[in-house]
Parts: structure tokens; sequence; C-alpha cells
């Protein structure tokens, strides 16, 4: 298993490096280091010499990949590329363009962040779940049809209506919690309610269909027939049976969502002015802020492929046909 799991973390090594890359180049395809100083001095009445000094002051005044004019490894050391995204690799975030620390901003913001989204997937998983397999168990019935047709018209709805229907009817309406903000400590539980509230109910339609036709594949399996031979009931046979061997799927399912703990939602956060990770995002990619959004597209793909390690290895546990 340790030999296993050393190889899959060589293996990111290289899928790193390519997001790496591949994000540098889509930023300095679009836009050069003159167009990032233009941007952030203002595009009338920029001098030539006010150019060349917001390139020296934020680390833009050396070449892209290759420094000619350097000596041995400084030729690839002292340029923008090794400077901007190898560093990446030590998780030596660097700073913005307007000189905030990257590293002390995300240690701050993924607080709120977690705060959110560790409630939405756990509560979300248990309401999801539950009500799946209650459909499945009154399969080919009108709790079946109906519960379809809810899940259907719910997953239809955009995210955008639950949130500004949420603030509307809740806050604005009924004043019971604040539209948006956030606070410290304890005082944060108020301005959590109702993002958490509209991120699970955004997701019970897709989670609830996804779980029941997962359960439905499994309850047509001959091991089920077999455990209804000998006499179990339906509940044990759905509790027991089917949603143990149906955790391989649902932990694949719940991987996806791993970088969101840490990376926050862009839309929920932006609209409730949560101060999180993913607004941390958004005010970047407005801002035209390249070392934010190459720091946070690295650290979302290596939180991805944590979780891609984390679910092969509860596959072990849950399945002992991996282990073996």
């Amino acid at each position: 298993m340790l030999s296993y799991i050393v190889r899959r973390f060589l293996y990111a090594i290289p899928i790193l490096f390519g997001v790496n890359l591949l994000t540098f180049l889509l930023f300095f395809v679009v836009n050069t280091p003159d167009d990032m100083a233009r941007l952030h001095l203002g595009m009338k009445r920029v001098t030539p010499e006010a150019i060349e000094k917001w390139k020296a002051d934020h680390g833009y005044n050396i070449p892209v990949a290759f420094n000619p004019a350097a000596d041995g490894i400084n030729k690839l050391t002292e340029t923008i590329f090794y400077q901007k995204s190898m560093t990446l690799f030590t998780f030596d975030f660097g700073f913005a363009d307007d000189g905030r620390n990257i590293g002390a901003d995300i240690r701050e913001r993924m607080w709120p962040s977690l705060a959110i989204a560790l409630p939405s997937l756990i509560v979300g998983l248990l309401v999801n779940i539950t009500a799946a397999m209650l459909i499945s168990f009154f399969r080919a019935t009108y709790i079946d049809t109906w519960g379809i047709v809810i899940a259907v018209a719910m997953m239809s709805i955009s995210s955008l209506f639950y949130i500004i229907g949420g603030q509307f009817l809740f806050s604005k309406m009924f004043r019971l919690v604040p539209i948006s903000g956030y606070d410290d400590g304890f005082n944060a539980i108020k301005f959590l309610i109702l993002p958490v509230v509209v991120g699970l109910v955004g997701g019970i339609g897709s989670g609830t269909r996804w779980y029941r036709s997962i359960f439905l594949e499994e309850i047509s399996k001959d091991y089920i027939r077999t455990a209804r031979a000998k006499g179990l009931s339906e509940l044990s046979v759905l509790f027991t049976h089917v949603l143990r061997n149906a955790l391989v799927p649902i932990l694949t399912g719940v991987v996806v969502v791993i970088p969101l703990l840490f990376m926050g939602s862009l839309i929920t956060e932006s609209f409730f002015s949560i101060p999180g990770l993913g607004s941390y995002t958004i005010d970047a990619i407005n801002g035209q802020d390249f070392s934010i959004v190459r720091a946070m597209v690295f650290l979302g793909s290596v939180l991805y492929i944590i979780g891609l390690i984390l679910t092969d290895i509860s596959y072990t546990w849950v399945d002992p046909r991996v282990r073996l």
C-alpha cells in the first residue's frame, strides 16, 4: 500500500507541472507583462518609464522562460516562469500585484470557505442518501415517480434562483438572518446559516437522483435477490447490503467536491459577501491579478489530486476486492 501511495504522488508531479505550465501560457498569451502594467496603471497617459517601473516592482522585468544574459542554471531560474510558477511546488505563493502576501490571504480566507462547505457536504450527503434510499424503497410507486419529478425540477432551477429567493424570503421579508456579510467566531453562524441552507437545497435534486440510480443498480443484482430469499426485510437489505456496496461510487462523487471544501464556492461567496477563497478568486480574475489566479489554480489541482488518492485508499476499506 505504501509503494502504491508513493507511486500515485509521483504520478501527480507531471500533472501539476502540466497544469502549471498551461495556466502560465494562457495568461501570457492573453496578457504580456506590458499589458498587465497598463491595466494596473490605467490605460490613459501611461509612460514607458512607469510601465518599466511597475514591471521591476512586481518581478516582470526579466525574460519569460529563458534568460540568455544569465550564466549556467540562472538562464532558467532568472525568468518569470521559474520565479512566478515553479516556486508553487514549494507552496511559496509569493505576493499579489498589489503587494499582499498570497499565502497569508489563503490561510485567512480558507476558514470561511470551510465553514460553508463542510456543513453543506456532510448534511447534504445525509439528506441526499436518505431521500434516495426512501425513493428506492418505494420504487415503481407514486412516491418514486413524484420524487424523480421534484428532483428533476430542482435540478433545472439555477442556483442563482435559490440564492436570490433565499435572501428575499428569509432576510428581507422575515428578517431571520442577515442578507450578507461575515463576522468572526460564533457571530459568524448567523451569516452562514442561509448560505449553507441554500447550498443544501440547491444540491438535493441532483444528489438524490444520482444516488437513486446507484441504489437501483445495486438492487437489481443477484446478491440482493439472495438476501431477500433468506428472509431479510427490505429495510435491512437496503441499509445493510445496498448502501455498503454502493459506497464505491458514492466516494467517487464525494472526491469531486473535496477541492471546493478549501477553494470555496465562487457564486455563493460572492452573493453573500463571504470573505472566502471563492470570492478571493473572483476578485483576482476581475482585477487580472495573475499571481493570485495561478496560485488558486495550482492549489485546486493539488487538492483534487489528493482527493483522488484518498478516494483510491478508501476503496480498499469499503471493497475487499480492491484490497486483494
